[in-house]
């Protein structure tokens, strides 16, 4: 081996934040000569680590490097930021394990410094102190798990159809396709946090032969494409475990500059498990957060036997220049195919609505809850089938609009309605709602008039797309906790006074609803024994047809 050994990894991380792109370039220079590891820090912010020859076999050969063994103190008072990201580019330039020394505790400052995660990282049982208080760049994260694998630009395609089954390209594997025509604006939001929507936008899996995968099918038609991105999917699984996680909460002013302090996840074929994360140090006030763990551009990943906490609800001036709750997330997940929370719960009371609801998406793909005990599930600017699973959704229940399938089974549902259909985005979903094996329990018990689902839509709002009703909705063995009930209560309805102004024929849509065609209901029963109805406007929903399926 010579005396000197010179290699310079260059980072260059792109991660998606909520309303922006930010691009983080950290340059952290690897040198290799006969004296002690090291790291040091140049005036422009760079990164330097020396290794010893001697250090690199010994690592080598175990297999793994620890994050003492590049200098962090792990006594919970010193800044470790700048070991722990050597350590793991370290760790990626020789492909070594990761892992976490023992009873540790590791301080990270505000200080802008990212650290990249591409080899298999055990947290253990080390405790990691995230402080918000005083940040250099709210953008950037903490750690960013990322892929070697490149994105490269498909300049042969010019069109899409929805449903369209193969795209004719060659491709070196199988890989995520991003696809954005900005000529056409969805999503064109409604209310209070009002917009003018984002680029017609879509994302899937083809395989190397041009293959769609349709269990995430293309859902919409491009007729002109702007940009198109394909990203080799990793097809090694990196695991990433354990890990107590603790942000001291950031006390910025209450308007909608969110923090991303997180874990990204930005490679696809991912597995993290066994993390916890609370929060301490919310006050009356502070700016929102995007998601502790922040799952974007990548398919595949799965976050499992993992604690999460909820954030404190902050209010600010919406778009329409009026008081609004601003989101905030401890979940959040954007432009992701095949995303999996499986026994997820929170630390604090998911029926609490003092927090926010703990997760947030956009443009998604098959997104499933399996075993969660969670606040939320919510889908923003569109999910391709969802499905809910052996859970429990606490009080802002399950809010949705899509496409495709969403099955909700053998699960407790706490919130108002049982679905609601997000009516600032046209409380829309093309497709089939399945409910079965549940129990429905409206607003937590709280005496209200119950609505299966929920949503509102006028016909006088453009929103980019024709909006609808599920076509179909099949009910089955679910029992409604409505023992609560408020006086008059006539029973629970299936459909919520979706527009109350829509009382006869002369009641003019400019974008015409899709309604529902056909309900399929068996099994349904209430604790107060009064029958199902399906609405209170029963013209809207005139000519929706009732099976009782015995």
């Amino acid at each position: 081996m010579k005396n000197l050994l010179l290699t310079f990894l260059f980072l260059c991380v792109t991660f998606l934040t909520k309303g922006q792109n930010q691009s983080l370039l950290e340059d952290i220079v690897i040198t290799s000569e006969n004296k002690k590891t090291q790291v040091s820090i140049h005036e422009n912010g760079q990164l330097h680590l020396n290794v010893s020859p001697k250090n690199v076999a010994k690592y080598k050969a175990a297999g793994w490097v620890r994050y003492g063994d590049f200098g962090a103190k792990g006594d919970g008072k010193t800044d470790d930021i700048d070991a722990i990201a050597a350590t793991h580019a370290f760790a990626n330039v020789h492909g070594l394990s990761v892992k976490a020394n023992e009873g540790a505790t590791y301080y990270i400052s505000g200080k802008e410094r990212t650290a990249v995660i591409r080899t298999e990282t055990d947290f253990g049982t080390a405790a990691f102190i995230i402080d918000d208080t005083e940040v250099q760049n709210r953008n950037a994260s903490v750690f960013m798990v990322s892929s070697a694998l490149k994105p490269f630009k498909l300049e042969s395609i010019t069109s899409l159809k929805r449903n369209q089954s193969k795209l004719e390209v060659s491709l070196p594997s199988t890989c995520l396709i991003t696809v954005t025509n900005a000529n056409v604006k969805q999503y064109i939001r409604f209310g209070l946090n009002q917009n003018n929507g984002s680029s017609q936008t879509d994302i899937f899996a083809v395989d190397k032969n041009g293959n769609v995968d349709m269990k995430a099918p293309i859902i919409w038609d491009f007729d002109k494409i702007t940009e198109i991105t394909a990203l080799p999917i990793d097809e090694t699984p990196l695991k990433i475990t354990g890990g107590r996680f603790t942000t001291i909460a950031n006390q910025a002013e209450s308007k909608y500059t969110y923090y991303s302090r997180n874990i990204a996840i930005r490679r696809s074929n991912v597995l993290l498990e066994g993390l916890e994360h609370r929060i301490k140090g919310e006050e009356d006030h502070g700016a929102p957060y995007g998601g502790f763990i922040n799952i974007g551009d990548c398919a595949y990943v799965t976050v499992k036997n993992t604690l999460l906490t909820g954030h404190k609800t902050y209010s600010t001036i919406g778009a329409a220049g009026k008081p609004v709750s601003m989101g905030t997330y401890d979940l959040s997940v954007n432009r992701a195919v095949n995303v999996s929370f499986v026994n997820c719960t929170q630390t604090n009371d998911i029926n609490d609505n003092t927090y926010w609801g703990i997760l947030g998406s956009n443009f998604c793909k098959n997104l499933l809850y399996d075993q969660c005990i969670l606040s939320r599930f919510d889908a923003h600017q569109g999910v391709a089938n969802a499905t809910i699973r052996n859970s429990t959704l606490g009080h802002m229940g399950i809010n949705a609009i899509g496409s495709g399938t969403f099955l909700v089974e053998n699960s407790t549902i706490r919130g108002r309605s049982i679905v609601n259909l997000r009516s600032d985005y046209g409380s829309t979903w093309q497709g089939q709602l399945v409910i079965r094996n549940c129990v429905f329990v409206p607003a937590g018990g709280k005496p209200i008039s119950a609505d299966l689902i929920s949503g509102s839509y006028s016909g006088q709002h453009d929103f980019g797309y024709v909006c609808y009703m599920p076509e179909k909705i099949i009910i089955e063995n679910l029992r409604i906790d409505d023992s609560h009930h408020p006086e008059n209560y006539q029973g629970p309805a299936i459909f919520a006074n979706f527009n109350p102004q829509m009382k006869d024929s002369s009641y003019q849509e400019k974008f015409p609803y899709v309604k529902t065609k056909e309900v399929v209901l068996k099994n349904v029963t209430t604790t107060s024994g009064k029958p199902l109805r399906i609405s209170n406007n029963l013209f809207m929903f005139r000519e929706v047809k009732i099976t009782e399926d015995k």
